[in-house]
C-alpha cells in the first residue's frame, strides 16, 4: 500500500500508526483459515448431509471475508469509539446470551445458540471481547473513582459467570475468568483479592465436576481414557502421527474423514495430517507472535485503560488458541472451543475479528492525543 506519511486522511493516519506486523500475522491466520476450510469442510459437508457442499464452504468464505473487513474497520476507530462500541456490544451480547436460556437451541445438553434466519448465532462469543474492554474501563476508572468502579467490574463478571454456568459453558467461563484475573493483576489489585479469585475458581471447578455430568465426563476421560469415549482424541493423535514432518499433502488426509469435528474443534489435527509438523509450528508461532508483540507494544503505554483492555484481549486470544490446540493434542481435557480464524464457525470468526480489531485500534501509535477525542 503506497501511502505517504504526509497523508492526513483517515486511511493514511491508520496505515502509519497501526501495528502492521500484528496485522500481517492476523491476516496470515485468516489465510490459513481459508486453506483449512478447503481441506476439512468438504468431507464434513457430505457427512452431515449438507444440501450443497459448495454452499457450505461459501458460507464460511463469506464469514472470513466479513471478519477481515470487520477487523480493519474497527481498527480505524479512536479509543473512545472503541469503548462505546464495547459497551453497546456487551449489553447486546449479554441480553442475547440470557435469551439462549429460554429460547436457545439445545445441542449436546447446552443452550448456547440462537436460531436466526439463515444462520445460528452464539452470542457468548461476542460477550468475551466486549467484556474484556468494559471490565478494563471500570478497573481503570477504579484508580481514580475508588472501589465502586472496581466493584462494578466484579459484579459484571459475576453476572456473566452466572449466565455461562446456566447454559452451561464452562470452557467459555474459564476464558472469561482468566481474562478478568489477568486484568485484576495488571491493575494492581490487592494480591489477597487476586488469590481469592484463584481459590474461588478452583472451588468452582471442583463444584462443577460434581454438579455437571458433562464436565465430569470430560475430566474423567482425560485422566483415564478407558473410562469413556475418546474416539476423536485418538483419531486426532493418529492424524498428527500420520502427517509427520511435512504432511501427506493438501486434500490427501484420510483420518479427517473419521473426525466429526474436523472443521471446528479438531481442525488443528487436519493441519497436522495434511501439512505436517512444520505448518503446525508456524500456526503456533503466529499465535505466539500476536500475543507477545501485543504485550511488548504496551510497554511504553501510559493509559491504564488501553493497557488493561489490550491485556484482556490478548489473554483471551492466546488462551482460546491454547485450549483448542491443547485439546487436539490431548494436553488438556477436550473442550468445544474454536481455533481463532481457522476453525469453521461464523460467530466465532467474526467475534475474534471484533476483538482483534479493537486491539489494533487500541495499540495504534498516536502522534497527538487529540486523535482520541
Amino acid at each position: 500500500m503506497a501511502l505517504s506519511r504526509a497523508d492526513t486522511s483517515v486511511l493514511g493516519r491508520w496505515w502509519w500508526t497501526v501495528d502492521r506486523w500484528t496485522l500481517a500475522a492476523l491476516l496470515s491466520l485468516v489465510g490459513f483459515g481459508y486453506v483449512m476450510l478447503l481441506a476439512a469442510s468438504p468431507g464434513v459437508a457430505e457427512r452431515i448431509g449438507a444440501s450443497s457442499r459448495d454452499l457450505f464452504i461459501l458460507k464460511q468464505v463469506f464469514f472470513l471475508a466479513l471478519a477481515t473487513g470487520t477487523m480493519v474497520v474497527i481498527s480505524l476507530l479512536p479509543v473512545k469509539q472503541v469503548r462505546r462500541l464495547a459497551l453497546l456490544g456487551f449489553a447486546g451480547a449479554l441480553l442475547m446470551t440470557m435469551a439462549t436460556l429460554s429460547i436457545g437451541v439445545e445441542i449436546k445438553g447446552a443452550r448456547r445458540w440462537l436460531h436466526l434466519p439463515g444462520m445460528t448465532l452464539q452470542p457468548s462469543e461476542f460477550l468475551k471481547p466486549c467484556f474484556a474492554v468494559v471490565a478494563a474501563w471500570l478497573l481503570a476508572e477504579g484508580r481514580s473513582l475508588g472501589w465502586r468502579a472496581t466493584l462494578g467490574a466484579c459484579a459484571l463478571f459475576l453476572v456473566v459467570a452466572a449466565v455461562l454456568v446456566k447454559q452451561p459453558d464452562m470452557g467459555m467461563l474459564v476464558v472469561v475468568g482468566a481474562v478478568f484475573c489477568a486484568q485484576l493483576f495488571v491493575a494492581g489489585i490487592n494480591m489477597v483479592l487476586v488469590a481469592g479469585c484463584g481459590v474461588a475458581g478452583v472451588l468452582g471447578g471442583i463444584g462443577a465436576y460434581f454438579v455437571l455430568p458433562h464436565f465430569r465426563s470430560r475430566i474423567d476421560r482425560f485422566l483415564d481414557p478407558a473410562s469413556g469415549d475418546t474416539y476423536q482424541v485418538q483419531v486426532a493423535m493418529e492424524a498428527f502421527g500420520h502427517g509427520g514432518l511435512l504432511g501427506v499433502g493438501p486434500g490427501e488426509g484420510r483420518l479427517k474423514a473419521m473426525l466429526p469435528d474436523a472443521h471446528a474443534d479438531f481442525v488443528f489435527a487436519v493441519a497436522g495430517e495434511e501439512f505436517g509438523l512444520i505448518l503446525c509450528i508456524l500456526i503456533l508461532g503466529l499465535f505466539g507472535f500476536v500475543v507477545l508483540r501485543g504485550l511488548l507494544r504496551l510497554l511504553g503505554e501510559k493509559d491504564m485503560f488501553i493497557i488493561l483492555a489490550a491485556t484482556g484481549l490478548l489473554t483471551q486470544f492466546g488462551l482460546q488458541a491454547f485450549i483448542n490446540m491443547g485439546s487436539a493434542l490431548h494436553l488438556i481435557p477436550t473442550k468445544g472451543m474454536t481455533l481463532p480464524f481457522i476453525s469453521y464457525g461464523g460467530s466465532s470468526v467474526v467475534a475474534v475479528a471484533l476483538g482483534m480489531g479493537m486491539l489494533l485500534a487500541l495499540t495504534r501509535r498516536r502522534l497527538a492525543r487529540r486523535e482520541e477525542e
